[in-house]
């Protein structure tokens, strides 16, 4: 069930097996499904504030797929996702043996007159989506 009002901007993402998408996402990365459609091979996933949409290509259906689909998929982006504590997310997926794509770290962004600073680490999704976990610091 979703437990607030939609974003304004949520991904979908295409996935080559939802089971093996969900083991991570929903397992490793805490994030918990809002709601399904296991007929269609779909789920919406929430942590926090952050959605994220996971749809099966396998399974026969309409997907939006506007070119040749090869892993890994989302080349050029990463998906910032907001986290409590990014220390404790990176070292539970590092202990469940998946690979960290970016450490963590601690990296200062300037935003305009102001600046942020953050502790990160990025990983790939089965897929190879790249989600960055961010922790604002201070």
């Amino acid at each position: 069930m979703v437990t607030a009002p939609f974003p304004s901007l949520v991904p979908e993402l295409l996935v080559g097996n939802l089971a093996a998408s969900l083991r991570f996402w929903r397992d490793l990365c805490g994030f918990t499904i809002a709601y399904d459609r296991p007929e269609e091979g779909f789920a919406l996933l929430e942590r926090g504030g952050a959605r994220v949409m996971l749809e099966d290509v396998t399974v026969p259906g309409r997907h939006w797929i506007t070119g040749p689909l090869e892993k890994p998929f989302g080349r050029g982006i990463n998906f910032e996702i907001a986290c409590e504590d990014a220390a404790a997310l990176a070292a539970r997926i590092a202990e469940a043996g998946w690979p960290i794509y970016l450490p963590l770290e601690e990296k200062t962004y300037r935003t305009g007159a102001t600046s942020v600073t953050v502790r990160q680490f990025a990983v790939q999704d089965p897929d190879g989506y790249l989600l960055r976990f961010s922790q604002r610091l201070g």
